[in-house]
C-alpha cells in the first residue's frame, strides 16, 4: 500500500517554485521515497516527459540511508507527421526532443555546391553558416547522395538533437530546407524522425501575364520567394502581346513598350529564380498577339482579300515576318538560360474564318508552294511553328505551346518533341486532350477551368479559389471537370497557375498577390501530391495562414 502527497521546494536563485512529488511505498519492510523532479522551465523536460518507474531522483536518499538512486529516464511521445504546404508525402515518427534553432547551431554542407542552399538556410533561421565543417549538436548538415534517382527527392532526419538533410540533387536538398523552415516557422519545432519526400511532377508552374500589365521586378521577385518557398519550379513569363513587349531589346528596341523590364532586371530575376531551383520560362507569342510587334512594323500586319486586318496578326507568307521573331528568340535565348520555351502558337486570327484559303489567298498560295498543291493554311502556320521550334532547339531548349496551336491532319504535323500547354477545350474545332495524349504527346495542365486567374474576369472567366482546386483538381483533370484515363498520367508533366491580365486595371498587384495566394498554395499540394488531401480545407487555410 501507498501514500502520497505534495508539496513545494522554496524558492532557489530567483527562480519559481517547483513541484516536487513524493510518494511513500512499503518495499520489502522498508520505506523509499520516490522523487521526480522537473526544474520550472527547463526546456529539457519536453511535454508528455515521464519517468521510468523502478528508477528515482539523483540526490534523494531513501529513509534507511540507502545510497542516492540514478537519475529519471525521460520517455518522449511519438512524434507528430510535420505540417506543411506542400504536404510531405512519408514520415517516419521517432521518440525524441525534436529540434529547433538555438544559439550556436550552424548549418554545415558535405559539398561546395551546398553553398547557397546553406547560406540561404542558415540567413532565414538567424544561424551561421560553417560551411564544409563536421556536424555537431544542435547542427544542421546538409549532404548529396546517390540514393535516389530523383534529383528533387530529398530525406530529412531529425535525430540526437541535429538535422540531416540529403537529397540525390541540389533541388532536392533546397526542397528539404523549405520543409525545415516551415517546421521551425514562429518557434516550432521539426519532429522527431525521418521525412522523405518528393513531387509526384517534375513540371510545377506559375504564369503572368507581364504583357497586357506591366508588373515591377520587385513584386516579380516577391512571388520568386513565395514560389520557392511553396516548391515550384518554373516561372513563366508571358512579355510579348498585342498591348506590349515588355522586356529590353537590343536588335528590335523600336518594338519595346515604354513601361518595360530592363535586361539588367531580367538578370536579377532570373538569378533569384536559379537560387531558388525555379527555372524561367519566356514566351514571345507568334503568329498571333504580335500587335506590339506589328506597331512598329505595320507591313507585316496580315490583310484578307477584303482588306480586313484582324489585330496582333502577322502575315506569315512574308519571310520578314519570320526574320524578326527570329532574331528576338535568339536575342533572349541568352537572357533565358533554362531549358524551357514557350513558342505560344494558340489563336491565330486566319483560322478562325470560314474560308482561310478565300479570305487569304496569299497565305493559301505560300502553303501549297511550301508543302506541295494539296497543303492548307494551316499547314503553313504548323509550318511557321515548327520553324520556331527549330530556333530555340539550336539553343538546347524544349519548346511548348498553346494546344490550340495543333491541328487534326493535314500535309504538316507538328513536332513529336512540342510539349502541348493544355489550356482550353473552348476553341473552334477543339481537340480534346486524350487526342494529344493517344498520340504519345506530352502535355502541361493550364486547365482554364480551374488554373487561369483572368484580370476583370472577361468572358466567362470567374477567378479560381483555392477550395474548388484543392477538393475537385487534380493534374488528370486537363479539360473542364473529367479527368482523362490514368494510363495518361505520365504523359502530364504536370501543371501551371496562370494570371492573365486582360483587364489590366481591374486590379492592383497587391490586389493581385492576394488573390492568388491561395490558389497557388491548393495547385502546388496538388502537383506534390494528387491524392486526397489529408487535412480538410479550412485546416488547410488554417495552416498557410500560420505558416504566412
Amino acid at each position: 500500500m501507498s501514500t502520497g502527497r505534495r508539496r513545494r521546494a522554496p524558492v532557489q536563485d530567483g527562480k519559481r517554485p517547483v513541484l516536487i512529488a513524493v510518494g511513500v511505498a512499503a518495499v520489502t519492510g522498508a520505506v523509499v521515497a520516490t522523487v521526480a523532479l522537473w526544474p520550472s522551465g527547463d526546456a529539457g523536460a519536453p511535454t508528455g516527459a515521464s519517468v521510468d518507474p523502478g528508477r528515482t531522483a539523483a540526490g534523494s536518499a531513501n529513509r534507511t540511508g540507502a545510497p542516492p538512486s540514478p537519475t529519471p529516464t525521460r520517455t518522449y511521445p511519438l512524434s507528430q507527421t510535420p505540417r506543411t504546404i506542400p504536404a510531405v508525402r512519408e514520415h517516419t515518427p521517432a521518440r525524441g526532443p525534436g529540434w529547433r534553432p538555438a544559439a550556436g547551431a550552424r548549418v554545415v554542407v558535405d559539398d561546395a555546391g551546398l553553398a547557397d542552399e546553406g547560406k540561404l538556410l542558415a540567413d532565414e533561421l538567424k544561424m551561421s553558416y560553417a560551411g564544409q565543417t563536421a556536424a555537431k549538436d544542435g547542427d544542421v548538415e546538409l549532404g548529396l547522395n546517390t540514393g535516389g534517382a530523383d534529383p528533387e527527392s530529398y530525406t530529412l532526419t531529425v535525430k540526437n538533437r541535429r538535422v540531416t538533410i540529403s537529397a540525390p540533387g541540389e533541388a532536392g536538398v533546397f526542397y528539404g530546407t523549405r520543409t525545415l523552415k516551415q517546421e521551425v516557422h514562429d518557434g516550432g519545432t521539426a519532429p522527431e524522425g525521418v521525412v522523405r519526400d518528393q513531387p509526384a511532377k517534375p513540371r510545377r508552374g506559375f504564369m503572368l501575364d507581364i504583357a497586357r500589365k506591366p508588373y515591377s521586378a520587385a513584386w516579380i521577385e516577391d512571388r520568386i520567394r513565395e514560389l520557392g518557398d511553396l516548391k515550384y519550379n518554373e516561372l513563366g513569363l508571358h512579355f510579348s502581346d498585342d498591348q506590349g513587349f515588355r522586356i529590353q531589346s537590343d536588335t528590335h528596341p523600336e518594338i519595346v513598350s515604354k513601361d518595360h523590364l530592363s535586361k539588367t532586371d531580367v538578370h536579377d530575376i532570373v538569378a533569384l529564380a536559379e537560387s531558388r531551383h525555379i527555372h524561367v520560362v519566356p514566351e514571345i507569342d507568334s503568329p498571333g498577339h504580335l500587335g506590339a510587334v506589328i506597331a512598329a512594323h505595320p507591313d507585316l500586319q496580315l490583310r484578307s482579300v477584303s482588306g480586313t486586318a484582324p489585330r496582333g496578326t502577322v502575315d506569315i507568307s512574308k519571310p520578314a515576318a519570320a526574320s524578326i521573331v527570329d532574331d528576338l528568340l535568339n536575342e533572349y535565348t541568352g537572357l533565358f538560360p533554362g531549358p524551357y520555351w514557350h513558342l505560344g502558337g494558340d489563336e491565330y486570327q486566319a483560322l478562325t474564318v470560314a474560308s482561310p484559303s478565300t479570305s487569304y489567298p496569299q497565305l493559301a498560295a505560300a502553303a501549297k508552294q511550301a508543302y506541295g498543291p494539296g497543303a492548307t493554311v494551316a499547314d503553313l502556320t504548323t509550318g511557321w511553328l515548327n520553324a520556331r521550334a527549330q530556333v530555340v532547339r539550336g539553343h538546347d531548349r524544349t519548346a511548348r505551346a498553346w494546344n490550340d496551336g495543333f491541328f487534326r491532319g493535314g500535309t504538316v504535323q507538328a513536332d513529336k518533341d512540342l510539349e502541348v500547354a493544355y489550356w482550353t477545350g473552348k476553341e473552334l474545332g477543339a481537340r480534346p486532350p486524350v487526342e494529344y495524349l493517344s498520340a504519345g504527346r506530352e502535355l502541361i495542365n493550364y486547365n482554364d477551368e480551374y488554373l487561369y486567374y483572368v484580370l476583370g474576369e472577361p468572358q466567362t472567366f470567374v477567378y479560381p479559389t483555392g477550395q474548388r482546386i484543392y477538393e475537385q483538381w487534380t493534374p488528370l483533370v486537363v479539360r473542364g471537370t473529367t479527368p482523362v484515363p490514368a494510363k495518361y498520367d505520365g504523359q502530364i508533366l504536370g501543371g501551371s497557375f496562370a494570371v492573365w491580365s486582360d483587364r489590366a486595371n481591374s486590379q492592383t498587384q497587391d490586389q493581385v498577390a492576394a488573390g492568388i495566394r491561395m490558389p497557388l498554395r491548393a495547385t502546388i499540394q496538388k502537383l506534390w501530391d494528387p491524392g486526397r488531401p489529408a487535412l480538410s480545407w479550412t485546416d488547410f487555410k488554417n495552416l498557410a495562414n500560420r505558416l504566412g
